[in-house]
């Protein structure tokens, strides 16, 4: 029988455990941390459950452990945060107690790769695996991009490609499988560094987790604007073109954790440049409009709506 202060030591091990403001890390009641000088804090939570956000069927253990951090940094993201810390709890079965060294391995590489310290957490006994992260960054203080600030004549930016992980999903419960956009549910990759660009040029900006035009909404409404896309400029992958049938899955499927910046027009050529320049791709589907409302071209027969917890797979819009 694995002891919780084995489980701990197993999870913990392939982590860095010591950095830039980490004063004490895991092993005592609490994280110390300490912030820089001038700057803000962002903190996000998130949860990866078994059965609701992966099935063991589908995801290794380390694409679990993988996807819990990923969906945390890509809120980072949004905000245009620099990561610096997390804490994970997670709660599992006593027969689970061999996957969380593999969990723990797929959390660390992107940990390690996005910069980000892993500052604590818990193990507690469950009748379904679960992961449970609180991650925490830093902007310069108050430059950190929100949903209110969106203006009319705002380019609307989009990063990577929209559809794949909703496709994966689908193409599933047709019995089907294709690689290329299994991937994208599996390890969908926080555009951090894209974040960090748009801090310095975006009025507002969103992580897509939910569907783009649900989360696309959700900035209109909190900047009091309406929008405009055209369907056919949502950057899809040639895998998508070639597999899917139309583009609602693109624009409604969730779980792309992309984000959506809105960029004034004068500034939109540097904001290309230097997504350009650090090898990411963005994409502009449309503009903010006086008003309110999203318009969307090129989608005649859409039937709108994204993810909603509680109300079903899907939120009609």
């Amino acid at each position: 029988m694995t002891t919780e202060l084995q489980l701990i030591d197993r999870f913990l091990s392939p982590f860095a455990r010591k950095g830039a403001g980490m004063v004490l890390g895991p092993g005592d009641d609490c994280a110390v941390l300490r912030a820089s000088n001038g700057t803000d804090q962002c903190v996000t939570t998130d949860a990866l459950v078994e059965g609701v956000h992966f099935t063991s069927e589908l995801f290794s253990d380390a694409d679990i452990g993988h996807k819990a951090l990923a969906v945390n940094l890509s809120d980072l993201a949004a905000m245009g945060a620099v990561p610096r810390w997390f804490v994970c709890s997670v709660a599992c079965r006593a027969s689970d107690a061999a996957r969380v060294p593999r969990i723990a391995r797929g959390m660390a590489a992107l940990a390690a790769r996005a910069g980000i310290l892993l500052a604590g957490g818990n193990f507690s006994r469950a009748d379904t695996l679960s992961l449970h992260i609180t991650a925490g960054g830093e902007v310069p203080r108050g430059t950190a991009l929100t949903r209110s600030g969106a203006k009319a004549g705002d380019l609307i930016y989009v990063t990577g490609t929209f559809g794949d992980a909703a496709l994966a999903l689908a193409l599933r419960s047709l019995q089907r499988q294709n690689k290329a956009v299994l991937l994208h549910q599996l390890r969908p990759e926080p555009r951090l560094a894209v974040g960090l660009i748009a801090r310095r040029h975006a009025h507002a900006a969103i992580d897509v987790s939910d569907g783009l035009l649900q989360d696309l909404g959700h900035v209109l409404e909190a900047s009091g604007v309406g929008a405009h896309i055209d369907a056919h400029l949502v950057p899809v992958s040639q895998t998508f073109r070639d597999v899917a049938a139309n583009l609602d899955l693109a624009l409604t499927g969730g779980e792309d954790y992309e984000l959506a910046l809105f960029i004034p027009a004068a500034k939109a050529s540097a904001f290309e440049r230097e997504c350009e320049r650090v090898g990411q791709k963005v994409s502009c589907i449309g503009a903010a409009v006086k008003g309110g409302g999203l318009s969307v071209d090129h989608a005649p027969h859409l039937k709108r709506g994204g993810f909603d917890h509680f109300a079903g797979v899907r939120n009609p819009a």
